[in-house]
Order: structure tokens, then sequence, then C-alpha cells
């Protein structure tokens, strides 16, 4: 898939005249749900018939598991994530103030974990982690999107929109070449979007399991056949930090449903 996608991507941009390499406005912006057909559209909006949703459930039991040497959950500290999780999703990534640099939720969940729960962290795209920071995330279903409103992550967003527009690999593209040039198009059939991030995690249908953000740039930076960083690393989370404070306003959908 990765191989046709490639050649996709080539044969687009080919054929394209120019690339604008402009900026989208910030009244343009569109969440990915917008770009999807009628039947991806209606599986996201019924709960009964969208996958995520079971991903959401488990995190629910998660929450109230105590686990690690301590013995505690996560109710044990935050209560009813139906209140004290509302919106919190919403704002992240965010500083970290002992590390002095941002965090993803998926990274605060294992903080959390290995700080107060003393338990060792969960693997990237696990399904406990990913279970869990669906939970969270669902909370703030509808809220407006938050992120890099902090002073100090102003150099993060910063780095994190030089990545954007940076060309890199073979097929030397960036990311904005697809999500702010040539959004409403098609590749390899599928429909190019503004690469808003309302949803994570996030059921794509390619897949057939729940993914984060981070599994979707590195299928991206694989398709430009580019160096794929590192679950975690400081790239990867300033990307994500720039996108959600790209789509600062736009409404939170977690578990979103994807072609």
């Amino acid at each position: 898939m990765s191989v046709w996608r490639a050649i996709a991507a080539a044969a687009l941009f080919a054929a394209a005249p120019a690339l604008l390499a402009g900026e989208i406005p910030p009244d343009a912006r569109r969440s990915g749900y917008s770009f999807m057909g009628p039947d991806t559209r209606a599986m996201q909006d019924d709960d009964t018939a969208n996958p995520g949703m079971l991903f959401v459930l488990d995190g629910e039991a998660l929450w109230g598991k105590k686990t690690g040497n301590a013995e505690k959950a996560c109710a044990d500290c935050h209560g009813d994530a139906r209140t004290s999780m509302k919106g919190v999703a919403a704002r992240y990534p965010a500083i970290d103030k002992a590390l002095a640099r941002p965090v993803t939720l998926d990274q605060r969940i294992n903080l959390c974990r290995t700080n107060h729960q003393q338990a060792t962290p969960l693997p990237y795209e696990s399904r406990d982690l990913l279970a869990l920071s669906a939970f969270v995330a669902h909370q703030s279903r509808g809220a407006a999107i938050a992120a890099g409103d902090d002073p100090d992550l102003k150099p993060f967003v910063e780095h994190g929109r030089n990545l954007f527009m940076q060309r890199e690999g073979q097929l030397n593209l960036a990311c904005t070449n697809c999500h702010d040039d040539n959004f409403d198009k098609r590749l390899a059939g599928a429909p190019v979007t503004q690469g808003q991030p309302t949803g994570y995690p996030l059921y794509r249908l390619e897949w057939q399991t729940l993914g984060s953000l981070e599994r979707r740039l590195r299928s991206c930076m694989s398709g430009v056949r580019a160096q794929v960083y590192d679950y975690g690393s400081p790239e990867l989370v300033a990307l994500e930090l720039y996108l959600m404070s790209r789509a600062r306003g736009l409404p939170m959908e977690t578990p979103a449903m994807r072609p």
C-alpha cells in the first residue's frame, strides 16, 4: 500500500502546476470529518457503530483499576473522569514543568503511572495506552482545541511548524504540500484532508484498529521515503503540538473515524 501511495503522491505533485505553500486561514480550517463519505461519517456519529468506542470502554475500566506498587487507580487521584478530565485533552501537548518541555497525552499518562502509581510505562500503540488516551480524550468531545496557548510552548510550536514546512524524504515533500496546498484532492483513492488532528486517537479502517497521531505522522514520513522518528521523540511531540495549535478552535471528536 505504501508503494502505491508514494507513486500516487509523485503523480499528484508532478501534475500540479505550482505548490502554493500558504497556510490555511483560521476561519477556513476544517476537520477531516468534512472530507469523509457518508458511511464513514455515520460510523463516527453512532457510538454503537463506532469501533473506537470499544477502546473508550476499555479505558474506562482501566481508569478505575488499581495498579503498580502503589496500588492506586487513576480515579483515586482524579475522581470521576467525566468532570475532572473534561477539556484536558484539548490542551495537549502541554508543558511538563519538571521536564521543561511539552509532553503528549500518552506521555502524561505514562508519567502518572511511573510517578504516582509506581507502575511500568505502557508501550506506545499498546491497547491499554490507546484505551486510556481514548477514554480521557473522549471526555473532551465537543470541546474546542486550545493547545499551544502557554507562552512557554512558543519555541516548541515554532519547531513543529518548521518541521511541517520542511521538505524531506526521497519524494522531497513537506506536510504543507499535501495538507495546506492540495487538500480536497485525492491520493490513491483517499481524500487529502487539511490534517487537522481533531479526533485522536482515532479508528482508521485501513488499520482496522485505533491509532495515535504519532502513528499517522510516522506513516506519512514513511510514505514520502523520509526518516521516521521514534515514538515520543522531540520531533514528533513538536509536530503534534503544532498541529494541535493549528487546529485551535475546532471541536474534539475522539474517537474519530477515518478511511
